[in-house]
């Protein structure tokens, strides 16, 4: 059975409601018409002229970005400069573009809880609550829990580079000597350090990790550890495909979901 972008929309708003997005995000349609019917489906972290080339590779007539293409206000789209290059692209090829970025951060089953399933968190708690969670008590920026046994801190790192696969990890502040309490934060969210601190972890990993934030930590006792903006993000966007697989599938929609291979644009050298 076939589906229109706006069916798909209705489903992302059940997996990450629009009401849990911050004030200063833009997310939802971006770019084309609810009317078009889905040919194909393919999932980014990030709106890149690469990613409407494989969409066309794939026939996939919608891209969903967790970054959205179309972040501030444009006075003007200008098809020379970022972002107009790859809204033009996109109308020019009949590609429909969805922004699903801090409602994804926030929801059940979202960003952070992805990364702290993969570090084996147990007992788990957003760091920041969702104003707008409602009921989802799960909803809200970052998540903090418990390991099942403390890891000796060279354990826990392995087990974070597994978890991410990042090109580097960066950390600030005293290292201790085993880990028991984890606090977590895909994206840039250094800002929540003190949360971290206050509900007891003994290691806070986020990315883009401020000056100050880091001075911080050194003074304040906590260990954060910042494993880039990409690698704490990027691992939500498969199990994101698979929970839109899910519902499409028990819906009895044939449409194909694609997850794109990118890669974080700061390298090591």
């Amino acid at each position: 059975m076939s589906a229109t972008v706006q069916h798909l929309i209705d489903i992302v708003q059940e997996i990450a409601p629009d009401t849990l997005a911050e004030s200063w995000d833009n997310v939802g349609l971006l770019v084309g018409s609810g009317k078009k019917t889905v040919r194909g489906v393919l999932l980014g972290l990030d709106p890149l002229s690469s990613l409407l080339d494989e969409a066309r590779r794939l026939d996939a007539n919608l891209v969903i970005t967790h970054h959205p293409a179309i972040f501030r206000p444009l006075a003007a789209i200008l098809i020379d400069h970022i972002p107009g290059r790859f809204i033009r692209t996109a109308i020019t090829r009949d590609i429909n573009v969805i922004g699903c970025h801090t409602n994804l951060d926030a929801t059940n089953g979202g960003v952070s809880d992805v990364l702290a399933e993969r570090l084996g968190l147990h007992h788990i708690a957003p760091l920041v609550r969702s104003e707008e969670s409602g009921e989802e008590a799960c909803c809200g920026l970052g998540r903090i829990g418990d390991l099942a046994q403390p890891l000796a801190t060279d354990a826990f790192l392995d087990r974070l580079r597994t978890a991410l696969e990042p090109p580097w990890l960066l950390a600030a502040g005293p290292r201790p000597e085993q880990i028991a309490r984890v606090a977590v934060c895909g994206g840039s969210c250094s800002e929540f350090a003190e949360k971290a601190l206050a509900g007891g972890a003994d290691v806070f990993v986020t990315a883009e990790v401020k000056h100050a934030i880091a001075r911080w930590a050194e003074e304040a006792g906590l260990w954060i550890i910042d494993g880039g903006h990409f690698a704490t993000e990027n691992p939500a966007m498969a199990a994101f495909g698979e929970r839109l697989r899910t519902v499409l599938a028990a819906r009895g929609h044939d449409i194909a979901v694609h997850v794109a291979q990118q890669e974080a644009p700061l390298q090591t050298i």
